[in-house]
């Protein structure tokens, strides 16, 4: 954070105030610190009788003869010398000339004039610092900048504004979203070369919205953008615009569009849109007035009457399904490019940029790590190339190896490693668990590949199970969808097998929740049972986000209980023959949980060479053609 002293002086405000009283009640002299030098006080008639019996020896005067010192000796103050103070009475005229009279020394103290002085400075100084810091305050807040002074500036653009902006990212150093980039890349041309354009009578666009996942590169390209085009940039996010009072958000969004509308052509980035740019009206009871006043701010900034001619807006959001409909509509964001998970190539370009600043062992093929890695965005490949740099400080290694990469692999997925287990009857049954996993895939046809079995514990899981998913996700065949439930069905049947019925354990819940789950899926959502082809349910609905507030399923009870029955059905089928197949195959079992047991992994082409030779390992049919 920047200080300044003027920064400095509005903090410290406070401080002196405080200082200020202090100084008045304790620093300023005053008469009374001066003459608080007596031990005891006296009345004026005992003084008087003090005179007449000579036992007063000095007498001083003090605030204009009103307070006097007096020194006294005699049989009542124990025969020595005393201070005593006395207050005097203002017609106390005839006192000079009885002390006269009786010979006693006289010497009379005036006020001095400091004090004047003091109260002087005392009274202007704080009225003086008062008035000079609401001076400066106002001053602050007409310019704009941030500190205490910004609470006299709500309704300005909190936006990041750079003439040139020099992000240091360029399109080279962004990968595995090639089609994006060819999509701004016209975008880029169109601001340095907008005749080209304009001659065959093309508009320049007037908002592009980036939708993906979480990390996937949306807001690195938006970086990339402003480093390529060299016009103005204009940077802030959706959560900026919205504040407690009503209004505010839309004098943002009105002075965000007039500052870019000076230095147009420029390019307006508007990062997180979905905090602003929720579907109006919903929610129960209605919804936020703030909010929906600056979107439609923000829809009139974009296409209204005056138009924003020469300023591209790029918005970034994860969320797409919940934003306005007027703001998706053409006039408004022309384009909405799409930034998904990288598959294999993307992942590829992705790691070859991540480990151009690292030191990676030549034994290491990214090739290999690309195929390892599916469903991996660019933040996490960037998440795991430096998890994988930190384990090979950690183990003082000079270059990252397979090894390190390996285990990166595992944290990123499953979680930290825990400590291995000891040998005893639990790590048995953990073994024989995932081992019923491991020989269910490996002998299904249509399931994936093992990639390794392991009883290092990870997370909240004391063993794990990997396997290698094909690279195209998105069409999943029937057989595929069967063979994952009995795949995770294979650990709670072992158990069984081996152990019996009463010695089953609760390491198969979220197994079996996932079973459910993708069976109720094959009957309501898939069409994949007697039912029939139909479409019964979809996803739960959010009234918060303009959905049904009740999730009423169009069909009857009679359909409901149609559907529970195929649900248990089909886990039934899928049930029978995973038990056929630790039966047929106790023997490889027992093998491998054996080597399980003894070396805690066993790596997935380990794991096919014991299996092939006790059976036959059918040929593997994964992806969906």
């Amino acid at each position: 954070m920047k200080f300044s002293w003027k920064t400095l002086l509005l903090w410290s405000l406070p401080v002196l105030v405080v200082f200020f009283f202090l100084w008045q009640g304790f620093l300023v002299p005053t008469t009374e610190t001066n003459n608080n030098i007596a031990n005891s006080r006296m009345t004026y008639g005992r003084f008087l009788e003090y005179i007449d019996m000579g036992w007063v020896k000095k007498v001083d005067i003090y605030d204009n003869g009103h307070t006097a010192i007096i020194e006294a000796i005699g049989p009542e103050l124990g025969n020595r010398i005393q201070k005593i103070r006395v207050e005097l009475p203002a017609n106390a005229s005839e006192l000079i000339t009885k002390l006269r009279q009786a010979q006693i020394d006289i010497d009379a103290h005036p006020n001095k004039n400091n004090n004047i002085i003091w109260n002087i400075i005392g009274n202007l100084f704080f009225p003086v610092l008062l008035i000079g810091g609401l001076a400066l305050l106002f001053r602050k807040s007409n310019n704009g900048t941030s500190g205490p002074g910004q609470a006299m500036s709500f309704g300005k653009s909190k936006a990041l504004f750079q003439m040139e902006a020099k992000t240091g990212i360029l399109f080279d150093d962004v990968a595995g979203i090639d089609e994006a980039k060819e999509e701004f890349q016209e975008v880029v041309t169109f601001l340095k070369q907008p005749d080209s354009f304009t001659a065959v009578g093309a508009k320049i666009p007037k908002g592009v919205l980036l939708i993906g996942p979480p990390g996937t590169g949306k807001t690195l390209l938006a970086k990339a953008i402003a480093g390529e085009a060299n016009v103005p940039f204009f940077s802030i996010s959706g959560s900026e615009f919205v504040e407690m009072f009503v209004g505010v958000g839309a004098s943002r969004v009105r002075d965000l569009f007039k500052k870019a509308k000076e230095n147009a052509p420029c390019i307006v980035f508007i990062d997180e849109i979905d905090a602003v740019g929720r579907q109006r009206g919903t929610g129960i009871g209605g919804g936020n007035d703030e909010r929906e006043q600056t979107l439609n701010q923000l829809l009139t900034e974009m296409d209204g009457f005056e138009g924003n001619t020469g300023v591209i807006v790029i918005a970034a959001t994860n969320r797409a399904d919940i934003l306005d409909a007027a703001l998706l509509r053409p006039g408004r964001f022309d384009r909405q490019v799409m930034v998904d998970i990288p598959d294999l190539n993307g992942r590829l370009a992705i790691l070859k940029v991540h480990t151009k600043n690292k030191k990676i062992d030549s034994d290491v093929s990214i090739q290999t790590i690309a195929r390892r890695t599916p469903g991996f965005s660019g933040a996490d490949l960037a998440n795991l190339l430096n998890e994988a740099a930190i384990l090979t400080v950690r183990k003082r290694k000079e270059a990252i190896t397979i090894a390190e990469l390996d285990a990166s692999i595992d944290r990123v997925v499953a979680g930290m490693e825990g400590t291995p287990l000891i040998n005893s009857k639990s790590k048995r049954l953990i073994a024989y668990h995932e081992i019923g996993h491991a020989i269910v895939g490996t002998l299904l046809e249509h399931h994936d590949p093992v990639q390794k079995v392991t009883l290092i514990p990870r997370g909240q899981a004391k063993g794990l199970t990997w396997f290698t998913p094909g690279e195209d996700q998105t069409l999943i065949s029937k057989s595929q969808i069967l063979s994952r439930i009995m795949a995770a069905l294979g650990g709670r049947v072992a158990e069984e097998v081996i152990f019996g019925n009463t010695e089953v354990t609760t390491g198969a819940s979220n197994d079996l929740q996932q079973v459910t789950s993708i069976a109720r899926q094959m009957v309501t959502r898939f069409g994949m049972s007697i039912i029939g082809p139909l479409s019964l349910e979809s996803e739960d609905g959010n009234p918060f986000l303009g959905k049904n507030f009740t999730n009423n399923n169009e069909y009857s009870d009679e359909i409901a209980v149609n559907i529970d029955k195929q649900v248990q059905h089909i886990v039934y089928q899928c049930y029978k023959k995973v038990i056929e197949i630790i039966k047929n195959n106790r023997v490889v079992i027992d093998k491998l949980v054996d080597i399980l047991t003894e070396q805690e992994t066993i790596e997935g082409t380990k794991l096919e060479e014991i299996i092939s030779q006790y059976t036959i390992i059918p040929q593997k049919n994964v992806y969906f053609k």
